[in-house]
């Protein structure tokens, strides 16, 4: 922008040494145009003094936070994610967190990447931060025809990313996808945190869930949590429900896409077919989440592509064993073992066992309590206020 001024500023004073009428007309004409530049330019420079100065003085982070979740799609993981964010920063000293717009601060940072996530991260260039909670994999078996339009998502997904100066990767494969993909914004890995406080059953949390769901004391009861696609595994979970006649199941989670969603017809059919002891929840408040896992004894998590899921973490926070399906990404996200099947048969098989030998059963408690230890809330907080703190340092030029 400098030498643009530079040569405009030259060609209007070579204008009015040379006398050209022509000229001189021009001149005049991009005179305004060349004012409302300079003191545009003269205002931003002031706004970033003031900025830096007030950030020097105080160390105050005023941090406008975006999920556009808030809105459209609470039922899935990405508002649970933001959820989760927010509660872990609230009360933080030198931290204020404007909502979605709801007033401006030094540094941005989106859940999201629609329209809004443009639009709010426009005044924001050289801090603006993206969680990236999903990659163009992400979109197979969730919505209709994923595979014809895997170009376009993918081509949107790359300029959401590349419009960050920063990305919280929050997997492995996050980021070895953002780097494939040839992002050049700065990527840092932070895995999603786990508030474990509130998740903890209690025996009053598991007697109103299973009122809710017409759950007796005797009856051994096994869920899942997903959306109702075909890349969360509801359908394998039918199936397991199928086979496993004498204990109850139930699939907690609805289409928060609607018509959106993938496989709406041929799932309703199942869903319509299923035996007598699987319930279907539908689309739940996540204050009632506790209690639905509170209520339950085993955890089954079918999916088939997953990029740091929250649903396991918060069973497992909940004291419960947690079967995930066998796949690569988990293989590099996890550093603890943990219970896998590779096969619907094997999910069964798992399921079973579990049911019948309670040392096993306790065993399994453990493995996915232990992954939790991954995951840890302070860790991962004092990781987010370190890179909002790089962040800002690295615009207003105080890294040396």
């Amino acid at each position: 922008m400098k030498n643009s001024l530079i040569h405009t500023t030259d060609f209007i004073l070579n204008t009015v040494i040379s006398g050209n009428l022509l000229l001189w007309i021009i001149g005049l004409a991009l005179l305004p145009a060349v004012l409302l530049w300079i003191y545009l330019a003269a205002k931003k420079r002031r706004k970033f003094i003031t900025e830096r100065d007030h950030y020097l003085k105080t160390g105050e982070i005023c941090l406008n936070m975006v999920s556009e979740t808030v809105w459209i799609t609470r039922g899935q993981g990405v508002h649970t994610a933001f959820l989760e964010s927010m509660a872990l920063l609230t009360a933080t000293p030198k931290l204020t967190i404007k909502v979605n717009g709801h007033g401006t601060g030094n540094l941005f940072h989106s859940h999201t990447y629609g329209l809004y996530y443009f639009w709010r991260g426009r005044n924001y260039k050289g801090r603006r931060i993206l969680t990236a909670h999903v990659i163009p994999d992400s979109s197979k078996g969730a919505i209709p025809f994923s595979k014809y339009l895997m170009p376009v998502t993918t081509w949107y997904l790359k300029k959401a990313y590349s419009y960050a100066d920063v990305i919280i990767a929050i997997s492995p494969t996050v980021e070895r996808t953002l780097k494939n993909l040839g992002v050049n914004s700065k990527i840092v890995r932070i895995n999603n945190p786990v508030l474990t406080s509130n998740w903890k059953r209690t025996p009053e949390n598991r007697l109103k869930g299973r009122e809710k769901l017409g759950i007796t004391n005797g009856e051994t009861l096994v869920i899942g949590v997903g959306q109702l696609q075909q890349r969360k595994g509801v359908e394998d979970f039918m199936d397991i429900a199928t086979a496993i006649v004498n204990s109850r199941f139930a699939w907690i989670g609805g289409r928060p896409w609607g018509v959106f969603t993938e496989g709406i017809n041929r799932i309703n059919k199942r869903i319509d077919d299923a035996p007598a002891n699987i319930t279907f929840t539908g689309l739940l408040d996540i204050r009632e989440m506790s209690e639905m896992y509170a209520a339950a004894d085993i955890f089954l998590f079918p999916s088939y592509q997953e990029n740091s899921p929250l649903a396991p973490m918060e069973a497992a926070a909940s004291g419960l064993p947690v079967i995930f399906r066998d796949i690569k990404e988990y293989e590099s996200l996890y550093n603890h073992p943990y219970l896998k099947a590779a096969t619907t048969a094997e999910f069964i098989s798992i399921t079973e066992n579990l049911i019948a030998d309670q040392q096993y059963y306790q065993s399994a408690v453990t493995m996915s309590y232990n992954l939790l230890k991954e995951f840890d809330k302070e860790k991962i907080k004092g990781d987010v206020l370190a890179l909002y703190r790089q962040t800002l340092e690295d615009y207003f030029k105080l890294t040396h």
